[in-house]
């Protein structure tokens, strides 16, 4: 891929942070978004030092008119986006008999499958022929948890949102990637407390998302042992399924606002 204008969503910390390193090259627009205007700056900071041209906006993905306006602008100021990132999501554990959980549960929603959607219909009128969009989901997308209906429920939704964007975007030669990563390194894994597996660092997660990206693959899970759980635990029977993970302690609950970037 050319040295384009790159765009990330959720690009203060994590995954986002990880990847907006990953791109940040010499000459190389980038446009960083995010909810946390200091650790958008931060991550500028890095990227600026590696001699990219950054731009920062505090932004919510939830807001469709926000994001419109900073595709004009920025496509305004560097011309055609060559990648875009959907990054942005939160995560908290909900539960269907806690009334409490329904704002915590429509935020998730709005900000992990809302927003992705609000996120390329905002970039795409300035996308470049032959760009690349990737969409982060995960392998909680792949089934259900108990505790994590909402989060397992939006990562669901962008994995399918993903598989009809690539093939409506296809005649148009623009690859859309999906990402399904496991257990990433994160602020957001931070507040896990139960085993993670094959947890791997988000800046070597990164590196592999970008090389997927670029030669526009249209599905990864990283770590890759995930993947082969993962293919595993979509087609056990059900009865088997829910004997193994009925009883799997799900994510921590936070009634008001999820956790995310």
């Amino acid at each position: 891929m050319s040295k384009g204008p790159v765009v990330i969503t959720g690009a203060g910390s994590g995954i986002g942070q990880a990847l907006a390193l990953a791109y940040a090259e010499t000459d190389r627009p980038l446009l960083l978004l995010g909810r946390n205007l200091q650790s958008l700056e931060a991550t500028a900071i890095l990227a600026c030092s590696r001699g990219a041209i950054v731009r920062v906006l505090m932004a919510d993905v939830g807001d469709a008119s926000t994001l419109d306006a900073a595709a004009l602008n920025f496509s305004d100021e560097f011309g055609e986006i060559t990648v875009l990132i959907a990054n942005a999501g939160i995560s908290h554990g909900t539960l269907a008999r806690e009334r409490d959980d329904r704002p915590v549960f429509a935020e998730i929603i709005t900000t992990n499958l809302l927003g992705m959607d609000n996120t390329c219909t905002a970039f795409l009128p300035y996308m470049a022929q032959g760009g690349r969009i990737a969409g982060i989901a995960s392998v909680a997308g792949f089934r259900g948890l108990p505790g994590a209906a909402a989060y397992c429920a939006s990562k669901a939704g962008v994995i399918a949102y993903l598989e009809s964007l690539r093939l409506e975007l296809k005649v148009q030669g623009i690859r859309v990637c999906c990402i399904a990563p496991g257990y990433i390194a994160t602020p957001m894994t931070a507040a896990n407390h139960y085993p993670m597996p094959w947890l791997m660092a988000p800046e070597r997660a990164a590196r592999r998302m970008r090389k997927a990206i670029d030669r526009g693959q249209a599905w990864l899970v990283v770590p890759w042992q995930m993947g082969i759980v993962g293919m595993i635990l979509r087609h056990l029977p059900i009865a088997l399924y829910d004997r193994l993970f009925a009883r799997v302690a799900g994510k921590a609950r936070k009634t008001g606002s999820a956790q995310g970037v």
